[in-house]
């Protein structure tokens, strides 16, 4: 079973983040750009927060309020659920099944190594048990 340092090092480098007092059209925009469902929120080099898409929709957008005028941090999750680069995918996943999250921050130490999304676990375990069919395929026809 990959751990999340694994993950991460079969994604690309960089972290997609946005100032919490930059306004929300700002990062719709990034996320947009960049292909990704969330971004976090950093202050410096600290994560403050993460913004998702659904927080877009539920505070923004279902509230009448203003894309342009609303800051980041007005609607950002500030409880940031996060793992450490030891956690393994079957250990993510479950947090995200049970937390109802799409996006784990990877923090170590209280620094930022990067994020993983629901996507990239499902990616994983599929790689996962394709490897553990052909290793059983292997075991039946020369076992």
């Amino acid at each position: 079973m990959a751990t999340v340092a694994q993950l991460l090092g079969r994604k690309p480098k960089g972290i997609f983040s946005v100032a919490p007092d930059a306004p929300v059209l700002e990062a719709i925009r990034a996320m947009a750009e960049h292909g990704v469902g969330a971004l976090l929120v950093m202050e410096g080099d600290k994560l403050a927060g993460i913004l998702s898409e659904r927080d877009y929709a539920r505070k923004v957008i279902l509230l009448g309020r203003s894309s342009s005028d609303t800051p980041v941090g007005q609607i950002m999750t500030a409880q940031v659920i996060t793992v450490e680069p030891s956690a393994t995918t079957q250990h993510c996943m479950q947090i995200m099944t049970d937390r109802r999250v799409r996006h784990l921050p990877v923090v170590e130490g209280g620094r930022v190594l990067g994020m993983l999304s629901i996507g990239d676990l499902v990616r994983a375990v599929l790689a996962e048990q394709a490897q553990t069919i052909e290793q059983l395929e292997n075991y039946i026809h020369h076992g």
